[in-house]
């Protein structure tokens, strides 16, 4: 029960840090000017499924690498996989990477660079 105060208090600060990462991807539009800036600067899409445990822990986690290292010139967007299901299935197919959840693709000059998924999702590899 304290936890619960001690989150209530100072969790909502991170979270609202956290949220501040990402660019929400939701729309065939957005999803292009995420691509079209991967020309400008290197872009990282992180694709979470929001009813998945393993998910949830994987970007917290990697929400407190990228708060803690700020890593310079790199734009991380953020694709709700339950609600946009089609866009998911629109980057896979145009970048050859199946799908996974949860499941990050780096993307520069309009080709992916890298992906990875599960546990395998850290900065390092940026």
């Amino acid at each position: 029960k304290n936890m619960g105060i001690f989150n209530s208090i100072f969790g909502d600060k991170s979270k609202e840090e956290a949220s501040s990462i990402w660019i929400d991807i939701d729309s065939v539009e957005k999803l292009q000017q995420a691509i079209d800036q991967s020309f400008q600067q290197k872009i990282a899409i992180f694709k979470h499924s929001t009813r998945c445990g393993i998910s949830s822990r994987v970007k917290s986690n990697f929400e407190k690498e990228i708060l803690e290292n700020n890593p310079p010139n790199i734009q991380f967007y953020y694709l709700d996989l339950l609600s946009y299901r089609a866009l998911s299935n629109k980057i896979a197919e145009d970048f050859g990477i199946s799908h996974q959840s949860p499941q990050i693709i780096v993307i520069e000059k309009g080709s992916a660079v890298h992906h990875a998924s599960h546990s395998s999702i850290f900065l390092n590899f940026l």
